[in-house]
């Protein structure tokens, strides 16, 4: 059957990714020259977060672009998967940058220098209110995009980095404890960790075309099957081609019994599945009862 072009969660959010981008790329600045004035690794740490940001969602908006463009004889599902590789390469790069700065706070740890916690606590707290403005624009798009649940990790991971390098400075000011810098440096690098872990496994199992966590198989399959006129159901599979665009195909045994033609009986398959579950693109092969043909996969 013929599918118009879906609009993919990101599309839809993509004017919202441009206002934190700017918001992003404004407070990098601050933040790296603060951070190298004050001699602060929380601060170069939340700088090189900030970084991965404007990297990440330059590289999800470029995604978007290119998923909205059309089909074509040599890309027959378009470029929806561009988000997904998006969405991927954000989550490597932050398991990257919370690695490095669990191996610069350790060498910090070991000869911990000092800081100017003053001026490193100013510089912080304009980054929560930045991190906290950008993590209410996104929010609401992170719970309908992969792509957009990278972006929005990676300024909820700058959210949390920037209340860490707050309470290092007061705890460095008041005190004159400069442990507090690589220790809630590393802190923060291991409570992002596993967060993009999820991110990343979720991203390679749309690569892997598993089947969509907000799909359940069994429940299409016996709506299929309930379908009048339907004998059985087979090579039935489901898959992402980005988040909240799903596509399915089918083999559908036809009753030799029914008494509707095969194309109401095809209207009414299209019409279960996508009316109960979140699938926009079916595929489904209508088959009589006599035909031989195994399933592929179960």
């Amino acid at each position: 059957m013929a599918h118009a072009h879906a609009v993919s969660a990101g599309s839809q959010n993509k004017k919202r990714l441009q206002l934190v981008l700017g918001l992003t790329f404004l407070y990098l600045l601050a933040e790296v020259i603060g951070g190298l004035l004050t001699n602060s690794l929380a601060l170069l740490a939340d700088a090189g977060h900030m970084l991965t940001d404007v990297g990440g969602i330059v590289f999800a908006l470029v995604a978007i672009n290119l998923a909205e463009r059309p089909a074509s004889p040599e890309r027959t599902y378009g470029y929806y998967r561009a988000e997904i590789l998006a969405a991927l390469a954000n989550a490597v790069v932050l398991i990257g940058i919370s690695l490095y700065i669990l191996y610069e706070a350790y060498e910090r740890f070991r000869n911990p220098p000092e800081v100017e916690s003053k001026a490193m606590l100013i510089v912080a707290a304009v980054g929560l209110v930045v991190n906290l403005a950008s993590m209410f624009i996104l929010r609401k798009g992170s719970e309908e995009s992969l792509n957009m649940k990278g972006a929005y990790f990676e300024v909820l991971s700058d959210m949390l980095t920037s209340i860490g390098v707050i309470v290092a400075g007061v705890i460095m000011w008041t005190t004159g404890w400069y442990y507090a810098d690589p220790i809630l440096s590393a802190g923060i690098g291991l409570f992002i960790l596993p967060r993009t872990w999820v991110l990343l496994k979720e991203a390679v199992g749309v690569l892997l075309e598993g089947t969509p966590a907000d799909v359940n198989i069994k429940e299409v399959r016996t709506c299929l099957e309930g379908v009048a006129g339907v004998e059985e159901v087979h090579d039935l599979h489901v898959w992402s081609l980005t988040t909240g665009v799903n596509a399915l195909s089918a083999h559908v045994v036809v009753s030799p019994d029914s008494s509707d033609a095969y194309n109401q009986i095809l209207t009414k398959l299209n019409k279960a599945v996508t009316s109960k579950f979140k699938i926009s693109h079916t595929t489904i092969q209508l088959e009589g009862s006599g035909l031989e043909e195994g399933e592929t996969h179960l």
